[in-house]
């Protein structure tokens, strides 16, 4: 009979058996086969030790050896073997009772070969296992490829949707700021407020991504009415109210939790706390935390820029708005975070007193 050629010649094969004329045997077979990267110790205490050193494909232990034996080998191997990697181990004994061949697979052996050893035998079980062996690692090398380009789709993806919801918002934006970064400077106040009090850090992302959103229902508002330079007609202000529920319309059914935060910004970052504002007329805590966040956002940036229709307030001015508003307009909570950080200097804004 031919001896089997092996499918891995560049394996690594560790041979730990504490007879000498054994690790001849394996060593003078397993040459004569084409295996080159070998290593064999007949020190049952050096197993561990040339393990680490040697990072074998696979390991020939014998079972029944002085001072350690080959179970107890066995179990220090395998701790220190990579989940999903582990090398194989192939059980060698004389003892072929049945007691001894399940203990051995119990405790993680992956085959077994009774003395005396038949040569082909020997290197068909070695050629399968190894066989086993670089499979696994090819495979496992194939999902951690896989999970990296998904990873990276991944990262696309949510860049793309960052990128269109930017857009989105800086369309709703341009007719009375061109620039496009009012919608940004409100979601950057808001995502540091939220922090202020209390969000963890990716609920506070998503509010500044969803945040600048809050006005993308002036799309449906006419440019005669929006930048009117003068005051309203109370039927213009009710045109101009009408943006929270285009907005909402606009935004609403996402199963993306950025939209269904900006959809709750947009219908609600106009109601007061004492319950007069709109869409709903809710009171106090009622509106949602993020629309609530956003309206002290909104109204700071807006009163302390240029706009067609007006001058750009003082920052002092606009604080003392905003300050008198407290209770009244304002969740009382937010303003006195939103006042510390603007004390401390933790919020990008106009410097300009």
């Amino acid at each position: 009979m031919t001896t089997p050629k092996p499918p891995r010649p560049e394996a690594r094969i560790l041979v730990i058996d504490d007879h000498e004329s054994n690790v001849r045997l394996f060593d003078r077979l397993l040459r004569r086969a084409g295996y080159d990267n070998l290593a064999a110790t007949t020190d049952p205490g050096e197993a561990v030790r040339l393990f680490d050193k040697f990072q074998p494909d696979m390991v020939l232990l014998d079972l029944v050896m002085p001072g350690l034996d080959g179970f107890q080998v066995m179990g220090m191997l395998r701790a220190r073997m990579p989940l999903g990697l582990e090398v194989p181990i192939m059980a060698l004994t004389a003892d072929d009772q049945p007691e001894t061949v399940h203990r051995a697979l119990g405790e993680g052996a992956s085959d077994f070969l009774a003395k005396p050893f038949d040569p082909v035998e020997v290197l068909l079980r070695v050629a399968n296992l190894l066989e086993v062996r670089f499979s696994k690692r090819e495979l496992n090398h194939e999902k951690r490829k896989l999970k990296t380009k998904i990873r990276k789709r991944t990262s696309e993806l949510e860049a793309a949707q960052v990128e269109i919801l930017d857009r989105l918002a800086r369309a709703a934006e341009f007719r009375d700021d061109d620039t496009g970064e009012h919608t940004q400077r409100v979601g950057k106040i808001a995502a540091a407020i939220g922090r202020a009090i209390g969000l963890e850090r990716r609920q506070a992302d998503v509010l500044r991504r969803a945040a600048p959103l809050h006005d993308v229902g002036k799309i449906g508002v006419p440019d005669s009415i929006l930048l009117k330079p003068g005051k309203l007609t109370p039927e213009e202000f009710e045109v101009i109210k009408s943006h929270v529920t285009i907005g909402t319309g606009i935004l609403a059914g996402s199963r993306f939790s950025t939209l269904r935060m900006a959809e709750q910004i947009a219908r609600h970052h106009h109601e007061r706390w004492d319950g007069t504002g709109y869409p709903d007329g809710l009171a106090a805590d009622k509106a949602p935390l993020a629309a609530r966040i956003t309206a002290i956002a909104d109204v700071f940036d807006a009163l302390t820029h240029e706009r067609p229709y007006k001058q750009a307030w003082p920052v002092a001015r606009a604080v003392e708005e905003i300050r008198g508003q407290r209770g009244r307009q304002f969740d009382p909570e937010i303003v006195d975070a939103f006042l510390d950080l603007l004390l401390r200097g933790d919020l990008d804004g106009p410097k300009k007193t």
